[in-house]
This record gives structure tokens, C-alpha cells and sequence, in this order.
């Protein structure tokens, strides 16, 4: 990171701090404890600040995420974290592997550790290292992503803990880095790679749904036509582009039959039982007499009673009899739908909707490398968990068990997420503290 003018004015914290991301960050916050409380005060009664509760346990992750938040934006020096990211980043992934043999098996997946009453999720932390040690070798004068050594560089850093998530059968983290790759686009990699992403998945859900012949022939139409219309379009003397292209799409049609071979290993070894199950009646493949879609259509039963305005707060009948599993956690926008109904909801998408804009326009703003790319990280973690959550608890996804960024109930998550969010407004403080 290069240094800044400091002989330029020092402006003071009114123009310095984001407040706009700081009071979005806050009002979700809120919004969460309040929903917490709400989705558990019949089958845990007590005060909303009751240690014994959830709602109680969330108020003191909240208290401590707010005094990291200050912590990190008035005493920790922002260039720290540049110089510390490819350590944090091998000590974190170093925990992501180690949990994987020593935790506890937690509905199929072993990624907590547990020390006394506290929990802890090294998978919610590899976000933040992963975006550190992306912005800090991405931002280097002479990286290039065109460079073949340095994209090599780029896919370890997010495949080696994606690959240890996906090891503790978390697939819904392991999804979330995805997301690292409109990044990767966002500093110039090439589009393809995303159309060749979304290629991929619906080649792996085609092949799920019908014969595999069928996939391979339409992964070789795809291919040749497009190759035909390159040799259409192009001139006769880009020889060397016509080759280019033909042995590109040849490793394209293989990499695709690879993977239609594959389906079935990764769909039956990789996910585990519930998620398939889950997928099979997303599908269509199979019906719904063990009731595997149960959580789905109480959320959106719960959702869909909420109307325009909401049963009013602690009024839900879906939440205060308990008809919906982890309501709290996974499933808690369901609670925002049947109390605070179509207009609750809203709110919420649009306070994380202006909340990722304002990080994707500071970080547009930004001057420093490292502060653009990792505010750009930071934005496509929240779209990505946004994204795949809401799209689970309204029946467009399948239920993969991931949380609502600062709504759901969780100290692991909550806790990173504030990190991760002050890490940014701190970096985009220092920036403009001279000018």
C-alpha cells in the first residue's frame, strides 16, 4: 500500500467515516436482535436481555462486535492489516483443516470449534483472511491476472480454503467464495470465466435431471458453434487466432465431459444427505413424502402470511408456535416476512442493497489498491450470503444452511462480518483523513 500525502489537510471524523455504512451496519444489527428475540420468546421465555435466551447470548456478541468496531477503526493502525494478511491467512487456514479432525459432528459437518460454552467457526474467518491476502497480492504494481503464474497465484488462495470447507461439508461457505471471482473479473479477468462458471452449473444440474448423453451433446453443440461462428466472423489471416480458439473450445467440450462423469461422485459424496434430498425436490427429480422440503414451505408459508404489512411485532403464528427450524439462524428473513410483512422485507434488501453500493463506491473512489480490491471482496461476501440465503427461506435455492449477515443469530458470523465491514471503513478513513 503506498503511502499517503500526510502533508495535505487532516480532515476530522465527520468526513472521514463513512457514517451512511456505519448506521446501515447498526440498523441491521438492530434488526437482527429484534428478529432473534422474536423467533424464539415462545420456546425460550424470558427477557430480551436474558443470558439464558438467544436474544440475550446475541446482545453480548453485539456489545463485543461494537467494541471491536471501535477498536479497529480508532486504535488499530489500517496498514497492519496488509502486513499481517499472509500470515492470518495460513494461521486461519491451518485452524480450517485442523477442525475438520478434532471437532464434533454437528448435523454432517465438523467445522466448530468448541471451547466451553463458546463456539467458534473458522470458516466465517477465512473470508476476512482470504479478502486480505487477495487485495494485498492483487494490488502489487506489476500483478497482472493475464499472467498465468499470477492467476495460478489467485486460484490457490481462494481453492485452498474453499476445498477445507467443502472438506468439513460446510457447502453453503464453501459456495460463498464464488463470489471472489466478480472480483477477479472486476480487476480484469476475462468475462468467459464466469459464463464458463454458469456453463458449468447448469451442465451439472442438466445432468442430474436427464442422461448423460445429453449433456455431453449439448456441451459439443455449444461448442462447435461457437467455434463455427468465430470461423464466420474472423478474417482469414487470424490463422493463429482460429487455432487459439479451436484448441480452447477442444479443452472446453473435455473439461465438460469430465464433468458430466462427475456429477454423481461430487452430488452423492460431496453434499451430504439432506442437500441432496433438498436438490432432488428442488428439481423436481423426486416427490416430498419424507417432507425434506418441510423448512422451505413454512418459511414461505410464513413469509406469504405476513402480507403488506406484517402481523405485527411477536404477533407471527408461524414463529410463536415454532413451525419453522433454526428460525433464528438460517431462517430468520422469515420472521422479518410474517412480522413486519412485504414492507419489512423490503427494508431490509434495500438497507443491504445501499450498503453494498456504498462499499462498491467507496472502494471505486478508493486511490490504494488494496482498499479498492478488498472493499470489493467485502462486497461480494455480503451479495453472495445475501443472495443464497433469501433465495433458500423463498424456495429458489436449495437449503444449504448459511446466515443473513448481521441478522442471524451467531457470534462466529457476526463477529466476522463486523470485522470484515470495519476493516474497510477504517482503510477508507485512512484515505481520506488527508486530501
Amino acid at each position: 500500500m503506498a503511502p499517503l500525502d500526510t502533508g495535505s489537510f487532516d480532515r476530522g471524523l465527520g468526513k472521514t467515516v463513512d457514517w451512511r455504512l456505519v448506521g446501515c451496519y447498526l440498523a441491521l444489527v438492530l434488526i437482527g436482535w429484534l428478529n432473534i428475540y422474536a423467533s424464539i420468546h415462545s420456546a425460550e421465555p424470558g427477557s430480551i436481555f436474558s443470558w439464558s435466551v438467544r436474544s440475550g447470548k446475541q446482545a453480548i456478541w453485539i456489545a463485543t462486535a461494537i467494541v471491536l468496531d471501535v477498536l479497529i477503526l480508532f486504535v488499530v493502525n489500517p496498514r497492519l492489516w496488509e502486513v499481517i494478511s499472509p500470515y492470518a491467512y495460513v494461521a486461519v487456514f491451518f485452524l480450517l483443516v485442523l477442525v475438520i479432525f478434532v471437532s464434533k459432528d454437528v448435523k454432517g459437518s465438523h467445522s466448530w470449534f468448541e471451547l466451553g460454552p463458546v463456539k467458534f467457526q473458522p470458516a466465517e474467518i477465512s473470508k476476512i483472511t482470504t479478502s486480505l491476502l487477495l487485495a494485498m497480492v492483487m494490488s502489487k504494481p506489476n500483478f497482472r491476472l493475464a499472467n498465468r503464474k499470477h492467476f495460478l497465484y489467485v486460484a490457490l488462495i481462494i481453492g485452498m480454503p474453499m476445498l477445507a470447507i467443502l472438506g468439513e461439508s460446510e457447502t453453503g461457505s464453501a459456495l460463498v467464495y464464488v463470489g471472489f471471482l466478480f472480483v477477479l473479473y472486476r480487476e480484469g479477468l476475462s468475462g468467459w470465466w464466469i459464463a464458463l462458471l454458469g456453463l458449468a452449473i447448469l451442465l451439472f444440474i442438466l445432468t442430474l435431471v436427464t442422461k448423460w448423453w445429453i449433456s455431453v451433446t449439448v456441451m459439443f453443440v455449444l461448442c462447435a458453434g461457437y467455434y463455427l461462428q468465430l470461423l464466420y466472423h474472423s478474417r482469414r489471416e487470424q490463422r493463429n487466432l482460429r487455432r487459439r480458439m479451436f484448441w480452447r473450445c477442444v479443452m472446453a467440450f473435455l473439461a465438460g465431459v469430465v464433468l458430466v462423469f462427475a456429477t454423481d461422485f461430487i452430488f452423492n459424496n460431496v453434499l451430504q444427505d439432506h442437500q441432496r434430498s433438498r436438490i432432488e425436490v428442488l428439481l423436481g427429480m423426486k416427490e416430498d413424502p419424507a417432507g425434506v422440503g418441510y423448512n422451505v414451505r413454512q418459511s414461505m408459508i410464513a413469509i406469504g402470511s405476513g402480507g403488506l404489512f406484517g402481523k405485527g411485532y411477536l404477533q407471527g403464528t408461524q414463529t410463536t408456535y415454532g413451525f419453522v427450524p433454526e428460525q433464528s439462524t438460517d431462517f430468520i428473513f422469515c420472521t422479518v416476512g410474517e412480522e413486519w410483512g412485504f414492507l419489512g422485507c423490503l427494508t431490509v434488501i434495500l438497507l443491504y442493497v445501499f450498503m453494498i453500493w456504498r462499499i462498491l463506491n467507496d472502494a471505486d473512489r478508493s486511490r490504494e489498491a488494496f482498499t479498492r480490491i478488498y472493499g470489493f471482496c467485502l462486497a461480494a461476501c455480503l451479495f453472495m450470503h445475501l443472495f443464497i440465503n433469501i433465495g433458500m427461506t423463498i424456495g429458489l435455492m436449495p437449503v444449504i444452511g448459511i446466515p443473513l449477515p448481521l441478522l442471524s443469530y451467531g457470534g462466529s458470523s457476526l463477529w466476522a462480518f463486523s470485522v470484515m465491514i470495519f476493516i474497510f471503513i477504517a482503510l477508507d478513513r485512512q484515505e481520506k483523513k488527508y486530501f
